[in-house]
């Protein structure tokens, strides 16, 4: 099966998610699969190239371009002055933040016709939002934190909010802008900082709780949940992706899999995780972050629909501790996107 694997992209994700391309490179069953890696530059060019490796922009490179035309579905690649074609059998797209995750490369892949991991234009979209997210959660009868939105050159009296709160940007994820304010002095420069990365900026309530997470796999009823994390923070806030060296531990978080909750929690956490999938449309796989405060209650925090599968992400971390290591889980993401696409 040819497989196109997709990595880098222009946010400010895009070194996750070269480490992320990575590890599922290593784990990727080349008897199966037959993997042809397109790289996405910081500047938007794409490459085909041998593979993630570091440095691999400087490497054996070639440009490339994923055919929208769902008659030519695959890689048109130039090599010496012409293109050739590449079909292509499947796309995983190792993509997080903006035109990752938001339904941009989704909408792109619609159009080729070639079936692809991961949730579709309408999902990704929604739960890249977390404003809309919130909306969606709520409707379905999932408690979320309180919160205000601030459009693009839009104003927000700091009188009307309840403090303390996390200011953050609406569509961007791994932290990145993302400010706690304890007093209403500080909320215009946390607008601010939030602006560097989305022009809709997310105010909402810092709730207290325990940081929990819940890996999720499949689709429609036929879900599974992986075993739940916990975040044990020493101080500030999550921001592992922005550590100078998140491979050999976070700076101010420990992960515990599985979670230290009782087992009545943790079902809580996992049958909350599906609703949310379901209620936002996700398929193939996802990771629910949440709350868990002390009276048992379970809040939404964000859906991420490409979670980081680097060697310190999360996401493999609590499948495996499911009993299913990353090759597994890349095996079972192929199949659901095939029979995805088969019924779309």
């Amino acid at each position: 099966m040819k497989i196109g694997i997709i990595f880098g992209g222009c946010s400010e994700e895009h070194p996750i998610s070269v480490k992320s391309a990575q590890e599922v490179a290593k784990h990727l069953d080349t008897e199966k699969y037959e993997p042809f890696y397109i790289g996405i530059t910081q500047s938007g060019a794409w490459k085909l190239c041998d593979g993630p490796d570091v440095g691999w922009e400087n490497g054996n490179c070639r440009p490339a371009v994923l055919s929208p035309d769902s008659g030519a579905r695959g890689l048109f690649v130039l090599d010496q002055g012409r293109y050739e074609t590449i079909s292509l059998d499947l796309v995983l797209p190792v993509l997080h933040g903006r035109l990752g995750e938001d339904g941009a490369i989704q909408g792109l892949l619609e159009l080729s016709g070639i079936p692809y991991v991961g949730c579709d234009v309408q999902s990704s979209a929604l739960s890249m939002d977390k404003s809309l997210t919130y909306l969606v959660a709520r409707n379905a009868g999932i408690e979320t934190p309180d919160f205000w939105t601030v459009p693009a050159d839009g104003y927000i009296d700091p009188d009307q909010i309840t403090y303390p709160v996390f200011v953050k940007p609406a569509r961007s994820g791994s932290s990145f802008g993302v400010s706690k304010v304890s007093r209403k002095e500080e909320l215009p420069s946390a607008v601010q900082t939030a602006r560097r990365y989305d022009s809709k900026v997310l105010i909402e309530e810092a709730v207290v709780g325990s940081e929990i997470g819940c890996a999720i796999l499949g689709n429609d009823l036929g879900l599974i949940a992986g075993e739940v994390d916990r975040v044990a923070l020493s101080h500030g806030f999550f921001r592992i992706h922005q550590e100078s060296e998140p491979e050999t531990g976070s700076e101010n978080a420990t992960f515990i899999v599985p979670a230290d909750i009782a087992e009545e929690s943790r079902k809580l956490v996992q049958e909350t995780a599906k609703a949310v999938y379901r209620a936002l449309g996700c398929r193939g796989l996802s990771r629910v972050d949440m709350f868990l405060k002390e009276d048992g209650t379970a809040v939404l925090n964000e859906v991420n629909t490409f979670p980081g599968m680097t060697s310190y992400s999360r996401y493999p971390r609590m499948m495996a501790a499911a009993g299913l290591p990353l090759a597994e889980v890349i095996d079972r993401m192929v199949s659901l996107a095939l029979l995805t696409g088969t019924t779309r």
